[in-house]
């Protein structure tokens, strides 16, 4: 048990981190650079302030695990996909979260501190955070060149350049959205051809969908109707390729496909130290998937000898949510 002279300087320090995403969202509570507490909500259907209600509910999970309360949180940082002005604390054109679609800039860091009790909250994009807490904490710590790419529902990217994190003019690290297939697979935004449209996880369940209302045979949704999920999350991906489905792997197949393309692109322009893979589905398949990858882009990489390392993400679920803490200073 902590003592009381414990308890109080652990409570002076507290950041919450939080990581939302299109299937879940997980929050920690950090104190001294180490998480004290963690807590997992399903990310729920109504809209921006659904969403942040739901991001309070985390919260209050990953405190109570801590031990503390709200009152002794200092800041709040948030992950969230999207175009995110974090200055003016709205975020735009998040395909994978509902209400939040649009063009049209949500003021969601104000409605996340209203959820919150008047805990201040930033955000920003989730996969710059993300590698911002793997490079400061995780994988990343060796390396001043490197990407991030989350493959999650959707799939997203960050770039730390030179020992920065780079934002460009704001949109930088969308790596999802590069061109793999002219053409291609329809992805989450409406265009075509997309990394998201065959490694987003939401992506491939529509495809599945689609496969399988044509007479594709395949136990992907008998597994998610036994799991309780309404999606086809990376546990039922994983589950079904255990148990030999050939669409899961077919569908698996063409994620490293599109990724191995995207990946190596970006290295041939920008010749990083390493690649740091995480996401639901990065986090669920493992080592094996980011070997695949790694083995799947050797051949188009126009300087094989100085190939990236590629690794898996230090905190899996929780990447997200300490690399936002991160951000607000824990």
């Amino acid at each position: 048990m902590r003592d009381a002279a414990n308890e109080e300087r652990m409570a002076s320090e507290i950041t919450v981190g939080i990581d939302i995403g299109g299937t879940k969202i997980q929050a920690a509570a950090i104190a001294k650079g180490e998480v004290a507490g963690s807590g997992r909500v399903m990310t729920p259907d109504g809209g921006p302030k659904a969403v942040a209600d739901a991001a309070a509910e985390a919260v209050d999970a990953a405190l109570a695990e801590a031990g503390v309360s709200r009152d002794d949180v200092r800041a709040a940082g948030t992950g969230i996909p999207g175009s995110v002005d974090a200055d003016a604390g709205t975020v735009a054109n998040s395909p994978n979260l509902p209400g939040l679609e649009g063009a049209e800039p949500i003021p969601f860091a104000a409605m996340l501190t209203d959820a919150l009790g008047g805990v201040t909250a930033r955000i920003e994009n989730d996969v710059r955070v993300a590698i911002l807490g793997e490079w400061k904490r995780g994988a990343g710590k060796p390396f001043e060149n490197l990407l991030g790419v989350w493959v999650g529902t959707g799939v997203g990217g960050g770039l730390v350049l030179r020992n920065e994190l780079y934002e460009g003019t704001g949109p930088a690290g969308e790596i999802g959205h590069m061109i793999v297939k002219p053409g291609g697979r329809e992805c989450s935004d409406g265009r075509k051809g997309h990394l998201e449209s065959y490694a987003g996880r939401g992506r491939m369940e529509v495809t599945a969908r689609e496969l399988a209302e044509k007479g594709r045979k395949t136990i992907l949704f008998e597994l998610m109707e036994k799991k309780g999920r309404t999606r086809l999350s990376s546990g039922v991906f994983a589950s079904a390729l255990e148990k030999g489905d050939k669409l899961a792997k077919e569908l698996v197949d063409e994620a490293v496909w599109a990724l191995s393309i995207a990946l190596a692109s970006v290295q041939n322009l920008l010749a990083l130290e390493a690649i740091v893979i995480g996401g639901g589905l990065g986090d669920r398949l493992g080592e094996p998937f980011v070997r695949r990858i790694d083995d799947a882009m050797q051949p188009l990489l126009f300087v094989p000898d100085a190939a990236p390392t590629l690794l898996n993400s230090t905190f899996g679920d929780l990447s997200g949510a300490v690399g936002a803490a991160v951000m607000v200073g824990g």
